[in-house]
């Protein structure tokens, strides 16, 4: 049972890496924007999530794409986006990869 809540996981993240802000050449999970992905025992999916900033004009497409792409997950029966602003993003949130792509290494 474990082995299949791991590779559930590693499902997730896996298509949170396929979302980008279109304005920035990284994906949501190395961007840091996503602070927790919570699945409980019969594969509901809430994830906390930010945005680089909290005006965002590509806000409800990064938030909608997530959601698309999450419930693509083989079993996954919901999926909740709790959008949140505290704490704050800032660029040390980001994996060593993004900051890398984008210049900040």
């Amino acid at each position: 049972m474990e082995n299949e809540f791991l590779q559930t996981e590693e499902a997730i993240v896996a298509m949170l890496k396929t979302v980008y802000d279109p304005e920035i050449p990284v994906n949501v999970y190395d961007l840091g924007l996503i602070y927790s992905v919570d699945v409980d025992n019969e594969k509901n999916v809430r994830i906390e999530m930010t945005l680089t900033a909290p005006n965002c004009p590509a806000a409800d497409f990064i938030v909608e794409d997530v959601r698309m792409k999450v419930e693509s997950v083989e079993g996954i029966k919901s999926v909740e986006i709790n959008l949140v602003f505290e704490p704050e993003w800032d660029k040390e949130m980001m994996s060593e990869e993004a900051k890398l792509e984008l210049g900040f290494l």
